[in-house]
């Protein structure tokens, strides 16, 4: 049984639905039954055309659900009259499901949930399970969101910075449960940068991979985590880097810099630096300048001063920091560790137990924690 394969067609198959009469979510729940009957039917019978298949079968089963509906009677006489389906269109609409999962009168969480489901054809229970709620309340979130865009036509233009901070969001989720998110929101990217030539998808596909790569050494066998300096670089995947960096270089020789691609750019120097000593900090602060330009955002000036602080001192990067304000999420750590770095160890191991109150992972408080105590033990007599 090919789930991949079953998951790159979900959104084909969603379109060529929506094209044959049916909206958005009553075509979404065809599928969703047609995938389910293919994992039935396919082991014992794998078809020759898994495509029109999934056609086939989810048209039916949109023209049963419209039939169960009899209030909906001129509606089943208008599909009845569509020609009966053969093998798959050639048309491919899923730019336009990227499109419609990501508009803007959905909240993040939805447009999230809605890619996954519609785009990255995942069932509702792999969305719950990865994202640790109950499937009821992902199922009601799903079907809330449906309904959302279920009068928007496929002719209406889609905003590509919006489908890309849903990926994003997606990539930031990581892994739980038995979908990995991070590389499925890859996947998806990929699939986005093979249908559209786009420098900030690229961007954003060459950050994904750069920071994918460095995963196996984030964290250590029991959980905890593993800052940047303390990383074992020989654990990072150099063929993901390999491929983000010129994946990045070919996007930046179209010069036009965008977000992603310069965030690219910071991990591309981290990336290539054997060591946190022999980075090429003076860069990185160059790159940060560039992404508030193009952003200004609190979170940017907040890894700036981090970097600054590299470049020069940690006297520069109090500095720095001190144009951030405080209720920005990571403040007191980026805090913690110029204080230390430049030898307040007292300040440092409260901001650090500060930090630790604050952080929103279990991971990330016992990390800060067990930084507080260290700090405290080096500053005592």
């Amino acid at each position: 049984m090919d789930e991949v394969l079953l998951r790159s067609l979900t959104p084909t198959v969603i379109g060529i639905l929506v094209r044959r009469g049916a909206d958005f979510a009553a075509a979404e729940d065809a599928v969703q039954e047609a995938l389910i009957e293919a994992v039935r039917v396919w082991p014992d019978a794998p078809p020759r055309d898994p495509k029109g298949w999934l056609v086939a079968v989810g048209w039916r089963k949109f023209l049963d659900a419209v039939r169960a509906d009899t209030s909906r009677r001129h509606r089943e006489e208008r599909v009845d009259a569509e020609p009966a389906p053969g093998p798959g269109e050639a048309v491919d609409d899923t730019l336009q499901l990227y499109f419609l999962c990501a508009h803007p009168s959905l909240t993040p969480a939805s447009a999230v949930a809605l890619t996954l489901r519609a785009v990255g054809g995942l069932t509702t229970r792999q969305i719950a399970q990865a994202y640790l709620v109950p499937e009821p309340t992902m199922a009601q979130r799903i079907s809330r969101a449906k309904r959302t865009v279920s009068g928007v036509r496929f002719t209406e233009p889609g905003d590509v910075a919006t489908v890309l901070r849903v990926l994003y969001l997606v990539f930031n989720e990581g892994y739980s449960g038995d979908v990995d998110l991070a590389a499925e929101a890859i996947r998806l990217t990929r699939q986005l940068a093979a249908m559209i030539h786009h420098e900030e998808v690229a961007g954003l596909l060459a950050l994904m991979l750069l920071h994918h790569a460095r995963r196996p050494a984030r964290t250590r066998p029991d959980g905890s985590l593993v800052p940047l300096a303390q990383q074992d670089r020989g654990l990072w995947d150099t063929r993901l880097i390999a491929e983000g960096v010129a994946i990045l270089q070919a996007a930046l020789a179209r010069d036009r810099l965008g977000e992603f691609q310069a965030q690219a750019a910071i991990a591309a120097l981290h990336a290539d630096a054997p060591s946190t000593s022999e980075t090429d900090w003076a860069q990185i602060v160059e790159w940060y300048d560039e992404l508030l330009r193009l952003t200004d955002s609190p979170v940017v000036r907040l890894n700036r001063a981090v970097a600054v602080g590299e470049a020069t001192d940690p006297a520069a990067g109090l500095a720095a920091l001190a144009e951030v304000a405080p209720d920005v999420p990571r403040h007191a750590a980026v805090a913690a560790y110029l204080h230390e770095r430049s030898g307040d160890l007292e300040r440092a191991a409260a901001l650090y137990a500060e930090a630790a109150r604050a952080a929103t992972s279990v991971p990330e408080r016992d990390h800060l924690t067990r930084e507080a105590a260290r700090v405290r033990l080096l500053s005592s007599p």
